[in-house]
């Protein structure tokens, strides 16, 4: 059995354990740190049950260096196999071979997690507890999820009347961070528009941090957001999608510290990106539920005085070489970066040097295994950051993939293989969490749902997702495309041009190093839908300025300027089309076929680029279908075109407009709409609760017959 570990002190053996069932396995309270005394890499272990109920592990060569309270101790990047009681706590271990001897196998894992999870959560109150970003973990790392004060400042009069240093605000109620409180999980769930929100809790910082600068984190707060600090303001942050933090050294205290965190959000003034949030009081259409405030993890984390605060990593063309640029804060003077390579737990490359501000190192691979389809292999990647004297000061945990994505001849290539891209429109929303998930298990289930229909990849529509989402799809070989919720910014407004810019930049950096991503879409459908009268200079400025940001942010990966239209610098020609007669659908497209391209379907022939003939052509929207007999009485529910009267016609259909696409040479791939039900919107696979419509293998065969491209 595999698992794999935070920190140096490697391998955890639980030393005091409450009983569970009289069967001497139950829930840990302090767990023992052993380290190899004289090793920096892998080690193999067994761990025995003993007859009292412990734990403890048989290898000689280990040592102790401290105990630990797992209730305290910082989460890692998934689920322990290795012990039940921890699996919730998502420890990070480097591979160990472990024996699990006769009398652990009685227990069932499952109800025993489960019950075990319930008792931890009610004495916690920290949901979403696992790191928010497997990219970019370290061990020293508290999470402030769970319950905040809350008000709502409808007025926006809480800034002028000293709201960020009172005690008490008017209407304060709890709210469940890190959902919004338009939903159900916060405990809040008012639906209404919120111009301004107040949120407020208490912190500690662990003793053993004394000596390190402390940041805080927040994954993402819809929209503008200020943050105080033991009633100083650490800064201001806009944009509603990307990450930020405040270095909070400074302003700490001993015992209690007290954050409070200011948001405004304006969904209907046309100044800042919204995505799918509706600009009306209630959803409609394919414009959903709002989002103000919190909406991602919030927590602490401590770093050295010199720490690595940004990181890209590209594999070398042959992939036998990583080139990693590190930027370093902090003083660098005398310092040394260390990086090591880790495939399976086992060292496959190491590289050392001067640490300067920006750092740039190759890193050689002894091993090559590449990341497919399918198969997310990962390897490893540790950071530190280390004194003259050898201390290491800071020690970032991250990985990659080596994979090669190419374009050539109209056709994506992974790994010098042809790769019709058979994707679906994931809208990112959920019933009882709206923008965020309620667990990091329905993030990786999502993506399961998706390749149980057949679909090797997403378009992940309107939203920056949540990292999490990226790491289940590099764990599992799934493809994405990134996007920014650029829908509700009015492209005539210089405003929301800053906004959209550099949240967008925001998103590139953060995930320009993860292997699943292998297409960049800023903006989706920038002229016919609400703005058709906007200035086309300007539109056309601003898509090729992001276009060229986007290419100096991230070389590797082609960029669509706007998904469907209207292009003015792309590298792959998309369109949308929600045509439902399969024989007219097949039509539009027969152009590709021929030596005459530029008479392909274009959206808007009058403004839109000709289509070349010579990039990819990608369907990156089409079908609809709208289908939920539950929904049919409902006269707020949406779909393209005419429902189908029956299911088998359904099917027809569905089957009918895939076929068009698979068999047309000229096409390098397909999006269909969509992934699940949201809201009143009814043309997904799943329901809004993620309930089969569908017998998935008739839809998977269908997805997954061969398409013309494969064939050649």
């Amino acid at each position: 059995m595999v698992y794999w570990a935070n920190g140096t002190a490697g391998i955890y053996r639980v030393a005091t354990l409450e009983p569970f069932r009289g069967q001497g396995i139950g829930t840990a309270v302090i767990v023992t740190a052993l380290q190899a005394a004289k090793a920096s890499g892998p080690r193999r272990a067994a761990v025995q049950a003993t007859p009292k109920g412990e734990l403890v592990y048989r290898r000689r060569g280990f040592r102790e260096v401290g105990k630990i309270d797992i209730y305290r101790m910082p989460s890692g990047r998934e689920p322990v196999d290795l012990l039940w009681p921890l699996r919730d706590q998502r420890l990070q271990c480097f591979a160990a071979e472990v024996d699990i001897f006769p009398d652990m196998s009685r227990h069932e894992p499952e109800g025993f997690c489960l019950t075990w999870r319930r008792r931890h959560m009610a004495s916690t109150n920290i949901p979403r507890p696992e790191h928010p970003d497997p990219q970019r973990f370290r061990n020293t790392w508290i999470n402030l999820n769970g319950p905040w004060d809350f008000a709502i400042d409808a007025g926006r009069n809480g800034l002028n009347a000293g709201w960020a240093s009172t005690n008490a605000w008017p209407g304060q109620r709890p709210i469940t961070v890190p959902f919004c409180p338009e939903s159900k999980l916060s405990g809040i769930e008012i639906k209404d528009f919120m111009p301004g929100v107040w949120y407020r809790r208490s912190f500690q910082v662990p003793a053993e941090w004394k000596g390190q600068r402390v940041r805080l984190h927040f994954g993402a707060v819809d929209f503008d957001c200020r943050v105080w600090v033991n009633g100083t303001l650490l800064g201001r942050h806009i944009g509603g999608y990307t990450p930020f933090w405040f270095d909070v050294t400074d302003v700490l205290k001993s015992g209690a510290n007290e954050v409070v965190v200011y948001a405004v959000d304006d969904a209907r003034a046309g100044k800042q990106p919204g995505g799918k949030q509706s600009d009306q009081y209630g959803s409609y259409d394919c414009m959903y539920t709002r989002v103000t405030g919190i909406w991602q993890t919030v927590w602490l984390e401590a770093v050295g005085q010199a720490f690595v605060q940004e990181l890209q990593i590209v594999p070398s063309e042959d992939l036998s070489q990583v080139s990693i640029l590190a930027e370093i804060n902090g003083t660098t003077c005398g310092m040394r970066l260390r990086a090591e390579a880790f495939l399976d737990g086992k060292s496959v490359g190491v590289w050392q040097g001067p640490a300067g501000a920006l750092t740039a190192a190759n890193l050689t691979l002894k091993q090559v295994e590449l990341w497919d389809l399918g198969k997310g292999t990962l390897y490893d990647l540790v950071l530190e950051v280390r004194d003259c004297g050898g201390k290491t000061v800071d020690r970032l945990e991250s990985y990659f993939g080596l994979r090669k994505l190419e374009i050539r001849d109209k056709k994506f290539y992974i790994n010098d293989k042809p790769v019709f891209l058979r994707t679906v429109l994931d809208q990112g929303f959920w019933p009882d969490g709206i923008y965020t998930a309620p667990s990091d298990a329905e993030l990786k289930a999502d993506i399961e749902r998706s390749l149980a229909c057949g679909f090797n990849g997403a378009r992940l529509h309107q939203k920056v997702f949540e990292p999490r989402t990226l790491y289940w799809a590099d764990k599992m070989g799934y493809l994405l495309a990134g996007e920014m919720g650029d829908w509700g910014m009015d492209l005539n407004d210089p405003v929301s041009h800053d906004a959209f810019v550099a949240d967008w930049a925001a998103s590139v950096r953060r995930d320009r190093n993860r292997p699943s991503l292998i297409l960049w879409t800023p903006f989706n459908e920038t002229h016919g839908r609400r703005f058709n009268t906007h200035d086309k200079d300007r539109h056309d400025g601003l898509l090729r300025m992001v276009y060229d940001l986007t290419r100096q942010l991230d070389p590797t990966r082609p960029v669509i300027d706007a998904s469907g239209y209207v292009h003015v610098v792309t590298d792959i020609y998309d369109i949308h089309n929600y045509e439902q007669d399969p024989a007219k659908f097949a039509v539009l497209f027969e152009a590709l076929k021929t030596a005459e391209p530029g008479n392909v379907f274009r959206n808007f022939p009058k403004v839109d680029i000709l289509y070349d003939g010579k990039m990819p052509y990608f369907v990156s929207e089409y079908g609809g279908i709208w289908w939920n007999p539950a929904e049919a009485a409902n006269a707020k529910a949406w779909g393209y075109g005419q429902r189908p009267a029956t299911l088998e016609e359904f099917l027809r259909r569905f089957d009918g407009l895939n076929k068009a696409l698979l068999d047309n040479p000229g096409i390098c791939g397909f999006c269909y709409t969509q992934l699940t039900d949201v809201e009143q919107e009814v043309n997904g696979l799943y329901t809004y609760d993620r309930k089969p419509k569908f017998d998935l293998a008739i839809i998977k065969g269908s997805i997954t017959a061969p398409a013309a491209i494969e064939k050649e």
